[in-house]
C-alpha cells in the first residue's frame, strides 16, 4: 500500500459541521426579537475570544442506520490558526492549519513523527459529505450559519426552549454546506459563555445524520510556542 492510499485509509472525514426533501420557501419575515438578541450575543461573546480548545465528539448516522463516532481536541487562534489531535478512531493523527504556503500538515501517525503530508484544504482527503472544508470549521463561521438559518436561510418555523444551562434552536434550513440540500439543525446555546455548544443535524423528516457536541470549551488559555507547528521553528 503506498503512503497516499495508507493516510486516505487512517485519515477520517473531518465532520464539523443524504440529501433531504427540499421544503416549500418561507416569505421573508423579521427574525424574532429574542433569537436577533441571541444572535447579537453570541457575536459579543465571540469578540472577546482570542484563542480556544474544545472536545468535539461526533456522531454520524448512515442511510443504513450504522453509526460512527469520533472525538478529537479543536482548538483555535484567531484569525485563522486549527489543531486537530484526534483521540479516536485514529488517536496520534494531528491536522494542522496553515503552513507558510495555506496548506494542511496531516501528521498520521505518532510514533513516525516524520511522516507528513501538506494538503490543500479543499483536498477529498479532508472534505466532509458535505463538502466543508478545514479552514471552515470555527466557532465564528458557526454563529453566521446559525444567523443565516435563522434569517435568509430559514424553510420553516422556527421553535426555542431552554433546559439549565443550555438553549435550543430548532429550523429548518437551507444546509450550511449542500447546496439545494434542507437540513433540520437544533443549535445548542451555553448561555452562561453565549456561544455553541453543538449542532444536531436531521433530515427535513426528522432522521438524525449527525450529532455534534462540544464539551469542555475553554476560552484565552495559554498556547505553548509552536503549538501550531508541526514542521519545527
Amino acid at each position: 500500500m503506498t503512503l497516499v492510499a495508507a493516510i486516505r485509509v487512517l485519515l477520517p472525514i473531518v465532520p464539523f459541521f443524504l440529501t433531504g426533501t427540499a421544503l416549500p420557501e418561507y416569505p421573508s419575515v423579521p427574525i424574532q426579537p429574542d433569537l436577533r438578541g441571541l444572535i447579537e450575543k453570541m457575536e459579543s461573546a465571540y469578540a472577546e475570544v482570542e484563542n480556544y480548545r474544545t472536545e468535539v465528539h461526533i456522531e454520524t448516522r448512515s442511510t443504513d442506520g450504522r453509526s460512527h463516532t469520533e472525538a478529537f481536541l479543536y482548538t483555535f487562534k484567531k484569525p485563522d490558526r486549527i489543531r486537530i489531535d484526534f483521540e479516536s478512531p485514529h488517536s496520534g493523527l494531528v491536522l494542522v492549519y496553515p503552513d507558510e504556503n495555506g496548506k494542511v500538515v496531516v501528521r498520521p501517525l505518532q510514533w513516525a513523527p516524520f511522516i507528513k503530508l501538506h494538503l490543500d484544504p479543499n483536498s477529498s482527503f479532508l472534505e466532509t459529505p458535505s463538502g466543508q472544508s478545514i479552514d471552515r470549521t470555527d466557532l465564528g463561521l458557526l454563529i453566521k450559519n446559525i444567523g443565516h438559518s435563522l434569517t435568509d436561510q430559514r424553510r420553516g418555523p422556527v421553535s426555542i426552549q431552554e433546559e439549565g444551562d443550555l438553549i435550543q434552536v430548532s429550523v429548518p434550513a437551507e444546509d450550511h454546506f449542500r447546496k439545494g440540500v434542507v437540513t433540520l439543525y437544533r443549535f445548542l446555546i451555553d448561555r452562561t459563555l453565549w456561544l455553541p455548544a453543538g449542532v444536531r443535524e436531521s433530515t427535513p423528516d426528522g432522521v438524525l445524520e449527525r450529532d455534534i457536541s462540544l464539551r469542555n470549551l475553554r476560552i484565552n488559555t495559554h498556547l505553548p510556542s509552536g503549538f501550531f507547528q508541526l514542521d519545527g521553528g
